[in-house]
């Protein structure tokens, strides 16, 4: 069983309060920047056990007749195609997902802004698509040397050009696809557009991390820093924070760099900044709510080792740069972690050179390491999940769930009639033969009941998997990691 250090229902209590109570600091309307997933936040989950990936967007549901949302896509982030890691969704692919799922949750999206445009035709013609499908679409312009040019910034020929987004409710939801979107640029020119048509907003920033009252160098801070190393992102002491009240908070450096800007804005609106400080712009009460620091630190210590070893499989995929490789080995050796220290990787690769042959370890709930080995019927992530369904329901070994009679006939057409030119059965085959075999065999049955009871176990395989089954694992809530290789040397891989 997993040990909790996170409390998911005070956090949700606190959380909700901290946003109501700072919509009630401000007049007319308040831009929130959401920072991180608003859904499907695995990498909290993970580091934070306890927590529940969708948080954010429940408290969102609860306070839906009050919020509209804005998403950002950076004109960029269009023209070079840019992909996330987690789903292989270009960015302006997400951003009609995030619309999807956002009104599939009953939450209003007013509008979408394409920011940094700078004539870019690729995002014209997104603009265009985007009307076509009956979404308002805004323009806002790149600026020459934002942030530090705030005078520039702060005219006509700055924010000023921006398009004026025209919202209905009083709190103004800003998220994004990813990182680097321009949300907060986005949120500043509304409170800077808004004060010129006579409107005093506000402006507020919900970001799950960093956490701005855990020290510097915690590990939940340096996995953050692994999770965002392609985006150069770095966690700092807030400057501002410790000269306004000589209390020490955790920042990280954008947020940093553009908070004169934040202050201008406000004391051109107001006379004077509600905000000393980054970190006072924030809602974030994460650090109130850990309640076993030692569980959260080993959560983080796995998932910097996770974030590693992927980027490591990313480089051999040519999917990432050597750059981001080498900020995350600093940051395995600032925390003094190997690869060792992840269990399952010894374990796979030991019965790999034993047999020769692709190899799959997977370390259940109670800390007992299950592995599967390549055979003629199975690869070894399959005979992996199938030997842990067995140790779960206490199934001897010896019993079949799957005859090897319903195996080879679907191994057979793959292969001559469906065009795969392995054998070898995914994972999702093998859990929908499990489904029908467990019709009337009780202990395929059995076996299939046991699911639910592998969500956050460790995974390793001596073999990159393929994308199929790397989906299928991900379903089951199961942390994969893989050897930087593959099982052949074709080039062509899907």
């Amino acid at each position: 069983m997993n040990k909790i250090g996170f409390d998911n229902d005070k956090y949700f209590r606190l959380q909700k309060q901290k946003i109501q109570d700072r919509i009630s600091m401000f007049d007319n309307k308040l831009y929130m920047e959401f920072g991180g997933k608003l859904f499907d936040d695995y990498h909290a989950q993970r580091v934070l056990p306890g927590f529940l990936k969708d948080n954010k967007i429940e408290l969102m549901k609860q306070l839906k007749n009050d919020i509209e949302i804005v998403i950002a896509i950076s004109a960029l982030d269009i023209e070079h195609n840019k992909m996330r890691n987690d789903n292989d969704l270009s960015y302006d692919q997400e951003v009609l997902r995030l619309v999807d799922v956002f009104k599939a949750n009953g939450l209003f999206v007013g509008s979408v802004v394409i920011t940094q445009f700078d004539g870019q035709d690729s995002s014209l013609k997104f603009k265009h698509k985007l009307e076509v499908l009956g979404m308002k679409t805004y323009l806002h312009y790149r600026i020459e040397g934002y942030p530090s040019n705030v005078p520039l910034i702060l005219s006509e020929e700055g924010f000023g050009k921006n398009d004026y987004i025209e919202t209905s409710r009083p709190l103004v939801m800003v998220t994004a696809p990813g990182s680097g979107s321009g949300k907060m640029a986005l949120c500043l020119s509304q409170l800077y557009q808004d004060f010129t048509k006579g409107l005093k907003s506000g402006y507020a920033k919900f970001e799950t991390f960093p956490v701005w009252d855990v020290p510097l160098n915690h590990p939940l801070q340096l996995a953050y820093e692994a999770a965002t190393a392609n985006l150069v992102d770095v966690n700092i002491i807030d400057p501002y924070h410790y000269a306004a009240y000589n209390e020490v908070a955790t920042s990280y450096n954008r947020d940093s760099e553009v908070f004169p800007v934040l202050n201008s804005v406000f004391k051109s609106i107001y006379k004077d900044s509600p905000y000393k400080s980054p970190t006072d712009m924030g809602v974030n009460v994460i650090g109130s709510c850990i309640v076993d620091d030692e569980v959260v630190r080993k959560a983080s210590n796995d998932e910097i080792i996770r974030r590693y070893m992927e980027a490591v499989v990313n480089l051999k995929r040519q999917k990432e740069v050597v750059e981001t490789v080498e900020r995350l080995e600093m940051i395995m050796n600032q925390s003094e972690l190997t690869v060792s220290d992840r269990k399952v990787v010894d374990a796979a690769i030991a019965v790999a050179k034993a047999t020769e042959k692709p190899a799959v370890a997977i370390e259940l709930n109670d800390g007992v390491i299950i592995t599967g080995k390549t055979s003629d019927l199975l690869g070894a992530a399959s005979a992996a999940l199938l030997n842990a369904l067995k140790h779960l329901g206490n199934i001897d070994d010896a019993i079949p769930l799957i005859s090897s009679s319903v195996i080879k006939p679907v191994q057979q057409l793959k292969v001559t009639r469906l065009g795969n030119s392995s054998p070898m059965l995914h994972i999702d085959e093998v859990l929908i033969m499990l489904s029908i075999a467990a019709i009337d065999n009780k202990y395929a049955k059995l076996a299939l009941e046991q699911l639910p009871k592998l969500a956050a176990c460790e995974m390793h395989s001596s073999v990159i998997l393929s994308s199929t089954d790397k989906k299928v694992i991900k379903e089951l809530d199961i942390n994969l990691t893989t050897n930087p290789s593959y099982r052949n040397n074709r080039l062509f891989r899907k």
